[in-house]
């Protein structure tokens, strides 16, 4: 089956590297997304396992469309409505894109929406309702280049809940661009791992998940689990093999983070407690200024203020400073990676990265960066 793994902006390779490991084939990455081919098995898998997708898509039809009527006659024979959308349930439409005749995403959702409770009227006598939160059947719609082409989103709602961060701060990272991230520094599980500016402990958390080959899906419902073709049996085989990939012997070095407000250092402790990472990892309340760091070489993940979201940039240009002071005090010989928002709050730093990827952000634009501590 052909499907698409929708991805953080800069994180289209890393992406695709994911899907590749889980078994997907002829793996094509694109902008904000990848291109991928999986039997049901496969796809059960990517749901379960995948931490960088924020969806992942199974198309089931393609039609030409160029205008309103080609996509309402296109919706209504693209797929046996009768087997997948009965009235007692409920439904979501999503549009992504444009093409000729048809480039407000709000209209042309509004259309598909005709076309299929129009469709059930006449088998039926009676229509689905709209469910934007939690529906039975998740649909969606990418326009482009005169072609529709119609998905079902397994996972209903988007894969970066993972379910255990009911506690946020003000401007928290999604887990799924914080899986990635730490995916791009390296980082192997055999160093110690420390966040400065901790927040909600996002970055460690998924961190040791990874580590531990814990299944970012196992705790959440999915949508395509009401799918007409659904196979409870194959579902529950690779659940099965989703929880023998943890690794509870696991020795993780030390996984420390640093949070100045106790309140949010409250919060991060809330959220690795709901992850049961209690006993891997550490929040320590206070300035990092007045902490020691663990026997290294290890790695530094950081993601401070930018200024946009949170926080006043004059007064940000301090707490830069202070953590390049840090750094260059207490970190010689690690690394550290810094997500920044703001090129003058990070040359507030004095320091030089050595690489600048390029990501996205909550549409931030940014740049992760990387520091060898000499």
């Amino acid at each position: 089956m052909p499907g698409v793994a929708v991805l953080p902006q800069g994180l289209e390779e890393a992406g695709s590297s994911e899907l590749e490991r889980l078994g997907a084939g002829s793996v094509r990455p694109l902008r904000r997304a990848a291109a991928f081919e999986a039997d049901m098995a496969c796809l059960y898998r990517l749901h379960l396992q995948a931490r960088l997708p924020f969806r992942l898509l199974r198309e089931m039809g393609r039609f030409p469309c160029c205008s309103r009527d080609e996509l309402y006659d296109g919706i209504q024979h693209c797929l046996d409505w009768e087997r997948w959308l009965h009235p007692s349930q409920t439904f979501r439409v999503d549009v992504t894109g444009i093409t000729p005749g048809l480039n407000h995403s709000h209209y042309s959702a509004l259309q598909v929406k005709n076309a299929l409770v129009d469709r059930q009227r006449d088998i039926w006598g009676k229509r689905s309702s709209i469910d934007l939160d939690a529906p039975d059947l998740a649909l969606h719609l990418h326009l482009a280049r005169g072609e529709a082409v119609l998905s079902l989103d397994g996972s209903g709602g988007s894969l970066h809940r993972r379910g255990y961060r009911a506690a946020m701060g003000a401007a928290p990272l999604k887990e799924n661009l914080a899986a990635g991230l730490i995916q791009l520094t390296g980082w192997d599980g055999r160093e110690p791992l420390v966040d400065p500016c901790c927040g909600s402990a996002t970055l460690l958390i998924e961190a040791a998940t990874a580590a531990l080959e814990m299944a970012p899906g196992l705790n959440r419902p999915f949508a395509l689990e009401g799918w007409a073709d659904f196979n409870p049996d194959l579902w529950q085989r690779e659940k099965t093999q989703a929880r023998g990939r943890k690794r509870p012997d696991a020795e993780l070095p030390a996984l420390l983070g640093f949070e100045q407000d106790p309140d949010i250092a409250d919060q991060a402790r809330d959220n690795v407690r709901a992850a049961g990472l209690q006993e891997l990892i550490e929040i320590r309340s206070g300035s990092f200024e007045g902490q020691q760091l663990p026997p290294g070489p290890g790695v530094l993940v950081c993601n401070p203020p930018y200024g946009q979201r949170i926080g006043h940039e004059a007064d940000l240009e301090q707490l830069y400073g202070a953590l390049g002071r840090f750094v260059r005090s207490q970190a010689s010989g690690w690394q550290l990676w810094l997500l920044s928002g703001n090129a003058n709050l990070t040359g507030a730093l004095r320091m030089k990265a050595s690489r600048r990827m390029p990501v996205s952000n909550g549409g931030i634009d940014c740049r992760w960066l990387q520091y060898a501590i000499r």
